[in-house]
This record gives C-alpha cells, sequence and structure tokens, in this order.
C-alpha cells in the first residue's frame, strides 16, 4: 500500500470515529433537553392546576367567610366546610411543592448537558491541538503516527464522558417515594 493510500485509510479513520463520537454525545444532548423540556411542562402543568384549585377552595368557602365577617353564626354546612378547607389546601399545596421539585432533576439534566458539551469542546481542542503541529512539509509516516494518537486520545477522551455521565437523574419524591428517570 503506498504511504498516500495509508495516510488517506487513517485520516478516513479519524474523520469517521470524530463524526460517531460527536453525533453520540450530540444525540445524548438532545436526549437531556427534551427530558427537561417534558420535566418542566409536567411541572408547570401541575403548579398550575394546585394553585387553580387552592383558588376555587377558597372562593368556594368566601360566601361563609363573608357571613363571618359580617357578625352572621356560620350553618352547620358552614362550618363543615371551612373545617375541611385547611385539610384541602394543604393536599393542594403538598402537590405544587411535589411540582416544584421537578426543578432537582432539571438541573441535574442542565448540568450533566453542560458537563457533555465541554467534554465536547474539549473532544474539539484535542484535534486541534494534534492539528496544529502537522505542517505541509511533515512526512506521511508522522501524520500517520500523529493521527494514531489522536484517534486513541479521542477514544479515551469520549469513553471517559460517557462514564461520567451515565449516572441517571433521581429526585425524592413527597408523596410516592422515590423517581428514576434514567
Amino acid at each position: 500500500m503506498t504511504r498516500k493510500k495509508i495516510l488517506g485509510s487513517h485520516v478516513k479513520r479519524l474523520l469517521s470515529g470524530v463524526a460517531v463520537h460527536g453525533r453520540r454525545h450530540l444525540n445524548e444532548v438532545e436526549t437531556d433537553l427534551l427530558q427537561t423540556e417534558l420535566l418542566l411542562e409536567e411541572a408547570i402543568e401541575k403548579l398550575t392546576s394546585s394553585f387553580m384549585a387552592i383558588h376555587s377552595a377558597v372562593g368556594a368557602r368566601q360566601e361563609a367567610i363573608d357571613r363571618l365577617l359580617a357578625g352572621e353564626k356560620p350553618s352547620a354546612e358552614d362550618s363543615a366546610r371551612l373545617s375541611d378547607m385547611s385539610g384541602e389546601i394543604g393536599q393542594h399545596v403538598n402537590t405544587a411543592i411535589t411540582s416544584m421539585q421537578f426543578q432537582d432533576m432539571t438541573s441535574q439534566l442542565i448540568d450533566r448537558t453542560l458537563r457533555r458539551v465541554a467534554g465536547l469542546r474539549e473532544f474539539l481542542g484535542t484535534l486541534s491541538e494534534h492539528g496544529a503541529d502537522i505542517a505541509p512539509e511533515t512526512d506521511s509516516e508522522e501524520i500517520v503516527e500523529r493521527l494514531g494518537k489522536v484517534s486513541m486520545a479521542l477514544a479515551i477522551q469520549s469513553l471517559e464522558l460517557r462514564t461520567i455521565l451515565r449516572k441517571s437523574v433521581e429526585q425524592h419524591h413527597l408523596e410516592s417515594g422515590d423517581i428514576e428517570l434514567f
């Protein structure tokens, strides 16, 4: 095989490896961002529902509260409704707090995404560092050797990044125990 063909096959293998590793990590970034979006949508939906339920519970008892403020004696029904109101509102507040805990999971996803992007930046920096020393007059054997080193360094960086970021995102949910997202 000629030097030119050997060099060409090494360049092709390096570029192919960079593309595969880069795509894999970008797919993970995309997955984390989609999970973050879903968590935020669910949390906002639950928060909205909880606050509307609190508003409804207070509104439903407002007439009885107005009668009490006017000095009237509450009916037995009014007393029962007002007694139940505290528990009902407490339940809606607990649901709202649970929804706010999704913030912790989204923070973990965003942190993982940022670390993955930083890893990709390092990955590309490795390419830049090794490529900067290759001059047009560098002989093909030295280029092949450098490409082999770059390929090995990139494979190690990619594996380290995947290993570090493989952890699942977890949250301790107030009302139903642990949640493990993935």
